[in-house]
């Protein structure tokens, strides 16, 4: 009775009985005979979960021996749960201060962990898809390969889900596919195969599929693939026409089609906080649905590495390079060594009586930005403005009330050069916005002057359509008198001078100036006194040789402007007569002299020749005389008698 009383004393304050203490106190006995090893080799393969510290404790316990399996094995575990953690915990606002520490990870080593933890992070938070795509284009750019094997296994991932039809799994899929290529980790190409691949068999998923996909990549093919994008839109088009999906599918469609038409600014393609890396800085990879991808699961896999030490050593040193510990920690050393010699050496002599003060960053030492950050984000600012102006006016009150430093005049020039070049049709508002800044300023016209050589000389870089909107632009700006004519010095109209661009940016000017003056106008113009004394169209109408003279006459003539030529014919008839009054010798005297009485005579001869010939025609003369002269002392009058 009183054991039975013990006992349900002992249930009642929850204390263990007595057999419980003997099983507890022969477990512990058990494990305290198991070696430490043991316990670090069956918590690094997953089957118990140890406490930092406690696992810190069982490192030090397996001793200095980092060659060891036991050793790498707690290392190996060690880097799987600290990779985890920060890519679970990686957000838009805390991505710059997380980076640091993933670059402090052996990345090389855990490649395959990292990737891993990405995949399974994005598929059970899709969300965030945006940000793990951000979080690798930073990576990528140090690491390649990183990036290579993440958008390996996603397009294997892909492909397998596509197979089995399993729709949530394609879906964050083809998502994080869309946000690689909008971060340019991957090339377009993969999903333009990818949106082919859905469309070719519509259904009512591929289809629904393919919505999505575009929503959030299209932003980005509309700038880099507008052809590949319109094509997509065709095929939408006609599977609404055809009707054989059901009307939820149609209206989803309609709907992306509403979407195109603002251009996807509800889905852009990087968000401002998440572009960390610089387009020339990116490494893009190029992998198609086709090719033959290795997946590499033995990088997730813990394998014993005879070189651990050295491997650890590597990756150090690449860390500082990356992070750029080294150099900040000898200019901390270097500035703080310079600070106490200064200060022993003014305790030791003194100030100096004329010493020039010594500017700090604090006291306003001006400090000179290489990155062009701000001439970057000048251009950013004014293009922007340009687009989003309404009317000139507008657009120029806008600009006007830019600070544009001193001496960078010139990109509000070239900036609207170029955004009226990147139109498909030249559009006016751009030629009456760089009009009022040449009134404005006379730094802006003359910075449209340089403009106009810049883009003579180059002027076979540019296509076509960009060569026509903006040689359109520089005819506005002439006909208006927004540039000096003088400009047209640059252009200079010979065979060996000009290109097919060349030839064609020269027609398109003059054939704009020519419909908006009157050819009569223009001619005028072009034969103003003042501009042909100062050699502004010596180029444009070349009169120094008959070759180059007919070259203008020909390609003026072609492109339905042959009236500005009349001077240049005229020139080009009466050359032969001109060469031969420039050529003509002077009388020589005959060496006898015919003397008469009581008197003096004297005689003289000449004659010449001269002959021209041309392409289209012939012409020679030739002409001969004498000359005789008498006076007799008699009269004093003189005879004089010739005949030629």
């Amino acid at each position: 009775v009183e054991r039975g009383r013990v006992m349900v004393t002992r249930a009642r304050d929850g204390s263990p009985s007595e057999g419980e203490g003997r099983k507890r106190r022969r477990s512990e006995a058990q494990e305290a005979k198991v070696p430490s090893t043991r316990k670090a080799s069956a918590a690094a393969r997953g089957g118990v979960y140890i406490p930092p510290f406690k696992l810190a404790q069982m490192m030090k316990e397996v001793g200095p021996d980092k060659q060891s399996e036991s050793y790498q094995r707690l290392a190996w575990d060690a880097l799987r749960k600290s990779i985890n953690g920060l890519v679970n915990k990686v957000n838009k606002g805390n991505l710059k201060e997380i980076l640091p520490e993933i670059f402090g990870e052996n990345l090389v080593r855990g490649k395959g962990l990292f990737v891993r933890s990405l995949m399974k992070s994005q598929m059970a938070s899709p969300a965030f898809t945006n940000v793990y795509a951000s979080l690798v284009a930073v990576i990528n750019t140090k690491f390649p390969e990183i990036g290579e094997l993440l958008v390996t296994r996603v397009v294997l991932q892909f492909r397998r889900a596509y197979k089995r039809n399993d729709k949530p799994i394609c879906t964050a899929a083809c998502k994080f596919i869309a946000h690689l290529v909008n971060q340019q980790v991957e090339h377009e190409l993969l999903a333009l195969e990818i949106l082919a691949l859905l469309l070719e068999n519509p259904s009512n998923d591929s289809v629904e599929l393919a919505v999505t996909f575009v929503k959030e990549v299209g932003a980005m093919l509309l700038e880099v693939s507008p052809k590949g994008l319109h094509s997509v839109f065709e095929r939408f088009r006609g599977i609404l026409h055809e009707g054989e999906i059901h009307k939820r599918v149609q209206f989803i469609i309609e709907g992306l089609f509403t979407v195109r038409k603002t251009s996807f600014e509800d889905f852009p393609a990087v968000l401002q906080e998440l572009d960390l890396v610089e387009i020339d800085d990116q490494i893009t990879h190029e992998l198609s649905l086709e090719d033959k991808l290795d997946a590499q699961s033995g990088l997730d896999v813990f394998k014993l590495d005879p070189n651990f030490e050295e491997s650890e050593r590597e990756y150090g040193k690449m860390k500082k390079e990356i992070l750029g510990e080294s150099s900040s920690e000898e200019e901390d050393s270097d500035g703080e060594g310079s600070e106490e010699e200064d200060s022993e050496e003014e305790r030791d002599e003194g100030p100096p009586p004329t010493a020039a003060p010594v500017v700090t960053d604090a006291g306003g030492a001006g400090i000179t930005d290489m990155t062009e950050t701000d001439l970057v984000n000048l251009r950013r600012s004014i293009y922007l403005t340009i687009m989003s102006a309404l009317d000139f006016e507008e657009a120029g009150h806008k600009l006007m009330k830019i600070k544009i430093p001193e001496g960078k005049e010139d990109e509000l020039s070239s900036m609207i050069i170029e955004c009226c070049s990147q139109e498909r049709t030249y559009v006016k508002y751009y030629g009456l916005l760089a009009h009022r800044f040449c009134q404005v300023r006379r730094v802006y016209q003359d910075c449209f002057a340089e403009a106009f050589h810049k883009q003579y000389k180059t002027i076979h870089r540019l296509e076509t359509n960009k060569l026509r909107n903006v040689a359109k632009l520089f005819a506005h700006l002439l006909e208006t008198d927004g540039l000096p004519w003088s400009v047209l010095t640059a252009i200079k109209i010979t065979e060996d001078d000009t290109t097919s661009s060349s030839r064609i940016f020269i027609k398109i000017l003059f054939q704009e100036l020519a419909a908006s003056l009157g050819l009569k106008t223009l001619n005028e113009r072009l034969q103003e006194r003042s501009a042909v004394s100062s050699g502004w169209y010596d180029g444009v109408f070349p009169k120094n040789l008959p070759k180059d003279t007919r070259f203008s006459i020909n390609f003026f003539t072609s492109i339905g402007l042959g009236g500005l030529t009349d001077d240049m014919r005229a020139h080009l008839k009466n050359l032969p007569k001109t060469i031969m009054q420039n050529k003509q010798p002077n009388p020589v005297p005959s060496s006898r002299p015919q003397k008469n009485k009581g008197g003096r005579s004297d005689s003289c001869s000449y004659s010449g020749s001269y002959s021209y010939s041309g392409s289209s025609y012939s012409y020679s003369y030739s002409y001969s005389g004498s000359y005789s002269y008498s006076d007799t002392a008699d009269s004093g009058e003189g005879r004089k008698k010739g005949k030629k």
